[in-house]
């Protein structure tokens, strides 16, 4: 069996009086201004450091631009 639109149950605006009319509608307003609060739970975050390289000597320097050039 198919579901029609009268099975809502939901009330007409046509059928209502002028100020239950306007008082739905503005409640509909209302409902779609208010925006939504969403609680999230945050974790502590992690923070990634960054490795310190090696020192390395000018020499060691120069010889890694030679292999990497070659």
């Amino acid at each position: 069996m198919m579901a029609t639109i009268e099975d809502l149950n939901y009330r007409s605006i046509s059928d209502m009086s002028q100020d239950e009319a306007i008082e739905h509608l503005r409640q509909i307003r209302l409902s779609r201004r208010t925006p939504v609060k969403k609680v999230s739970n945050k974790k502590p975050s992690t923070k990634v450091t960054a490795k310190s390289a090696p020192k390395i000597s000018t020499e060691q320097a120069k010889r890694l631009l030679e292999l990497i050039g070659d």
